[in-house]
């Protein structure tokens, strides 16, 4: 290897660093409150049809 070369990490994941740092306004958008509540209201359903049949 020569000692010029750059085989660092930094370089190879920058393009993701970006992307996922980028917004989109056209995406929908939900409050996490709602997904955990959402999830909870899921569980408690299993849970009563489990108890019920």
């Amino acid at each position: 290897m020569d000692k010029g070369q750059n085989t660092g990490g930094l370089m190879s994941s920058a393009g993701l660093v970006r992307y996922f740092d980028s917004e989109d306004d056209r995406g929908i958008r939900i409050d996490p409150k709602t997904v955990i509540a959402f999830g909870v209201l899921l569980g408690v359903l299993v849970q009563l049809l489990t108890f019920v049949a």
